[in-house]
This record gives structure tokens, sequence and C-alpha cells, in this order.
């Protein structure tokens, strides 16, 4: 080990006092931040150390980047929602225990970024049957969103946001966004027999939803 060496007068050797010396361990030297694990990283930027926060981004933003491009389709929109992620994770950075590795924690907080960017959307919601034939509207006017009478898009954003939330994802990514359930499968971290198996019970669940706002009077729709 490397050490400093510093002549002390108040130590005497029999040698007299030019020879007394006291040693002293060097300081290690801190490790470059590009070697740092992600796990320390957290831990330094939710102290406020904005060049460990700084290093993630650097590390991650194109991984975020990509998995808002794929869901998304659009360049800007996915830039923006890019930023957004990183906003919320200054925010949450904290909360990051390392149950999970940093990547599968980032991964989820980015996709449950983009989910809630679908939902604020004016978009069409439309049922379409197994056998893939021409999908029958689950409110009447959902052909054309822009003449849809406002009651009945509240109605609707209502039913949606009332799904669990399993379902609401699966049917927002498969309904509204058009993404397979392959796709969806692995954006969402499930089987494909999960997410069709959820799209499934949620379009159930939506068209009981919307007939029990359509006639109060009607039994609570089970979960």
């Amino acid at each position: 080990m490397t050490t400093n060496t510093l002549n002390f007068p108040v130590f005497h050797s029999p040698s007299g006092v030019d020879a007394d010396t006291v040693h002293f361990a060097a300081e290690k030297a801190p490790a470059p931040i590009g070697k740092i694990d992600d796990l320390t990283l957290t831990r330094l930027a939710s102290d406020g150390d904005m060049a460990a926060f700084e290093e993630l981004y650097r590390r991650h933003h194109r991984r975020v980047y990509a998995i808002c491009l794929r869901m998304l389709q659009n360049t800007s929109e996915a830039e923006d929602l890019t930023q957004d992620v990183f906003i919320q994770l200054y925010r949450k950075i904290s909360s990051f225990r390392g149950d999970s590795a940093f990547t599968t924690w980032l991964h989820r907080m980015t996709v449950n970024q983009v989910l809630m960017h679908f939902r604020k959307r004016n978009v069409k919601f439309e049922k379409t049957t197994e056998e893939g034939e021409t999908p029958d509207q689950i409110v009447a006017g959902t052909a054309n969103p822009d003449k849809m009478r406002i009651v009945d898009k509240i109605a609707l954003e209502n039913a949606i946001a009332q799904l669990p939330e399993g379902y609401k994802n699966v049917f927002l990514l498969h309904d509204v966004q058009g993404f397979e359930h392959e796709e969806v499968a692995r954006i969402l971290g499930c089987s494909v027999g999960t997410s069709k198996s959820q799209l499934h019970k949620a379009r159930l669940k939506l068209q009981k939803l919307l007939k029990k706002k359509a006639n109060p009077r009607l039994a609570s729709v089970p979960a």
C-alpha cells in the first residue's frame, strides 16, 4: 500500500529526531464515476449528487427512448416522453431499493409513463371480434371521435378508468395503439396468453360498465 511519510518531532528514536517517522495510509482515490454500479449511483443521486444522476442518464437514456419510440411510433413524442421519464426518475430515485435490477425498475417506470400518456389522449376505442371481423363500436359515435358526443367520451373514459390496471394496460396497448399480443407481452413483461386473457376480460367489463352507465338500475358489475 502506498504511504505518506511525515517527520514528527514528538516521537524520538535512539537514532535521533531526524529518524523519527509516522506512516499514514494514503486515502484511496474515488472510483471513476463511469465504473460505479447503478445501485450506488442511485444512492448518490438520491443524496443530491447530480454527476451520479447524469451518469445514469448517459447509460440508460437510449434504452428509455427505444421503449418510448416502440410504443408511440412517433420520434417527437418519444423524445418528450424520454425527458418526462427522467424527470420522474429524479423525483422517485430515492424509492429504488435494489430489490430488482435498476434496468427492470426503469423499464417499468418508462412503460407506466407512456401508458399514462395514452390515457390522456382523445382516441378511438373499438371492440374487435376474435374472428377479426369488422369491429363493432363500444359506444355509438366512436367511428368519428371528432363528432362523438362529449357525454359518450366522458362515459368511455370513466369506464376505462375503472378497469383493473392489468386489463387497462393491455386494452390501451392492443385495442387503442394496435400492438400485437406478442409485443404487448414484451412491453408489459407477461405471457402472450395472459395478454389475450386480460384483453378479453377488459372488453367484457367495459361493455358491462357502459351498459350500467346507460341504465343505472342494472346490477353491480363483477370484477
